[in-house]
């Protein structure tokens, strides 16, 4: 299994249009075979702070949605949505494998 952690940067003046984004993209990954875990949203400290976790069985997994992704209607919505509101500034992405025991 493969966990993607994403940080986003967002404008702490449009939190609502990013938990929208959020919203959407939940069971988008979910579509492809992946299993979301959340949105993380800003709570107490830095205002413009947002995560994201989700794994997928592996790598090549991950790859097949990023691919899939590009020509899905869904996500394409998602895409432009986040793009017209611009409520994300920046973001990062990371991969992790889990370690249960």
């Amino acid at each position: 299994m493969v966990t993607c952690y994403l940080n986003y940067v967002i404008d702490p003046y449009k939190i609502k249009e990013f938990e929208h984004y959020a919203k959407l993209w939940i069971p988008l990954v979910n579509k492809f075979g992946g299993n979301h875990h959340g949105y993380f949203l800003p709570s107490e400290g830095a205002n413009n702070k947002a995560l994201a976790l989700f794994s997928f069985p592996n790598l090549a997994t991950y790859e097949e949605y990023r691919e899939k992704s590009l020509s899905d209607k869904d996500c394409i919505s998602a895409f432009k949505y986040a793009e017209d509101t611009r409520c994300i500034l920046s973001y990062e992405r990371s991969f992790f494998r889990p370690l249960f025991e």
